[in-house]
């Protein structure tokens, strides 16, 4: 197989590094499989898989032994073996800790759980290669505990700039559903609760397919009642589920546009080649980027038909739950965007950024700040050093003070951001940012700093305040507006007018010293 410039590369990369624990990024659609699968290898070789679907999948690209490990299959000493993580954290004692040469685990951004350290801590490979297509994430779990360096990356905007994956026009519909009382399981909603959910959803999920889909289109359900429910619904459609057995021919007939409209229970999610997909529902709703991913892969192939891929994210009532929706794709949260605002970003991919900065400019989303960046750093374990955080939608950390604004960037996958061309951690940034305050900001410490601002801030705002607030939001609730929102919104308001004294204020002030 001819492998294509970047992938190519990306071998180099690693064949150019010593031993060592490496992450690469590889966005969906670009061949990570294909790409791993021709690193060249001095041992046996063994792969980490996430879902239990992915297991099987590298299988085709390899010409040696190939070992299961999952379930009711064992391996016997295979060339690769290929293990769930599930099943091989239970199952050490079956190798030695120097059975492979080469550990290359997929999904690599769910390296931080139990499961996968215990497999880590066991085996001593010369390699342990992280591949994920995971971009830097608001929320991303850091992965500078298992890997050491990332030292490849081609992003979802890097392989659609460059003309490998279809550009995305992204549309969300709300079809009504309540999700609240879902359970979490394995990190996404349990399959059984989620399916009850669902139930009532088929008409409005076909009405958004008859609203909305152009073309060829792929719908994602959440079980093979609710996929043969929506089929019968929508003219032409045909279900494909695990007991489809002619499902190579209804491809070829999708394909030649004989059924306008294939929909699937977890069939299509990953590596099935279907030439021409112009529009993806997701009518399955996921806490999980990575499988968020690989549906709407399914749509990320070039076809001469087609201009750009029609994605519509099915949407409902969440309650806490970070649904995984459009802008996932590019790293992005909506947890501050209120919902009722959620509506309005709709457009091709990379113009979601921009209408997400918009929509969290207003006085709710400045609010609930404090509460976003506190549950951040708890579960980063950062020390911020109570200093009043805004944190961006795509993870940058912002301070606005009168004459000032400082800004450190949204951390990478190990953890690091980068601050006037220097990688830090980002714990060091926040450090530098502390003694920045406190060496040349004290007395505006009771705007930046959490606790001042708490002593004062729990009385009720005041008339000079409630004016100025309500005259330029006059549709704002503000009965009992505490000071200390009141100063939020406030804040948020004048930082629009300054100007800003420094692009990344964290250094610069030390720089200026200097000269």
């Amino acid at each position: 197989m001819k492998l294509r410039d970047y992938q190519q590369e990306c071998i180099d990369t690693i064949t150019g590094k010593s031993s060592g624990k490496y992450l690469i990024q590889m966005a969906t659609g670009l061949g990570k499989t294909v790409t791993f699968a021709n690193i060249p290898r001095k041992g046996r070789t063994l792969l980490l898989s996430h879902r239990e679907e992915l297991v099987n999948q590298p299988k085709k690209y390899y010409n040696c032994s190939f070992g299961i490990e999952q379930g009711k299959n064992y391996s016997n000493g295979e060339e690769i073996v290929s293990a769930s993580v599930q099943s091989l954290a239970r199952r050490l004692e079956r190798f030695a800790p120097d059975d492979f040469d080469m550990i290359i685990c997929d999904e690599a951004h769910h390296a931080a759980a139990g499961t996968y350290r215990k497999i880590f801590d066991y085996f001593k490979p010369r390699l342990l290669l992280g591949f994920t297509a995971t971009p830097n994430r608001a929320d991303g779990a850091r992965l500078n505990d298992t890997f050491s360096e990332i030292i490849f990356q081609r992003d979802l905007k890097w392989g659609i700039k460059n003309g490998y994956l279809s550009d995305i026009f992204c549309r969300r519909v709300d079809i009504g559903y309540d999700l609240t009382s879902v359970s979490t399981r394995c990190g996404d909603y349990a399959p059984g609760e989620l399916d009850e959910a669902m139930r009532d959803t088929t008409d409005a999920i076909a009405e958004a397919y008859e609203k909305y889909a152009k073309g060829a289109t792929l719908i994602f359900a959440v079980s093979v009642r609710h996929a043969e429910a929506i089929a019968e619904k929508i003219p032409g459609a045909v279900a494909v589920t695990g007991k489809t057995e002619n499902r190579a021919e209804i491809i070829k007939e999708f394909s030649e546009r004989k059924i306008p409209c294939l929909v699937n229970c977890m069939v299509f999610t990953e590596g099935t080649d279907i030439p021409l997909v112009e529009t993806v529902i997701i009518a399955r709703p996921t806490k999980s980027d990575s499988l968020y991913a690989q549906m709407v892969g399914r749509g990320l192939r070039l076809h001469p038909d087609k201009d750009k891929l029609n994605l519509i994210d099915c949407v409902g009532v969440t309650g806490k739950s970070d649904l995984c929706t459009a802008p996932s794709l590019l790293g992005i949260s909506l947890e501050a965007v209120p919902k009722n605002r959620q509506k309005n970003i709709e457009g091709d991919l990379f113009e979601l950024p921009d209408m997400i900065v918009r929509e969290t400019d207003c006085p709710q989303s400045w609010i609930r700040n404090t509460e976003i960046v506190n549950l951040w750093a708890k579960d980063q374990a950062y020390n911020t050093h109570n200093v009043n955080w805004f944190k961006m939608p795509d993870g940058e950390m912002v301070l606005s003070i009168k004459g000032m604004k400082m800004r450190i960037p949204c951390q990478d996958e190990l953890g690091y951001t980068v601050i006037n061309g220097e990688k830090i951690p980002m714990q060091e940034a926040f450090d530098r940012a502390y003694t920045v305050l406190c060496r040349d900001y004290n007395h505006q410490k009771y705007l930046w700093d959490i606790n001042s601002i708490c002593r004062w801030g729990s009385y009720p705002a005041s008339e000079r305040q409630l004016a100025v607030i309500t005259k330029r939001f006059p549709d704002l609730d503000v009965t009992d507006m505490t000071k200390r929102q009141a100063s939020l919104i406030l804040n948020r308001v004048y930082a629009g007018t300054q100007r800003t004294r420094a692009k990344h204020a964290v250094a610069e002030p030390e720089r200026k010293r200097r000269a």
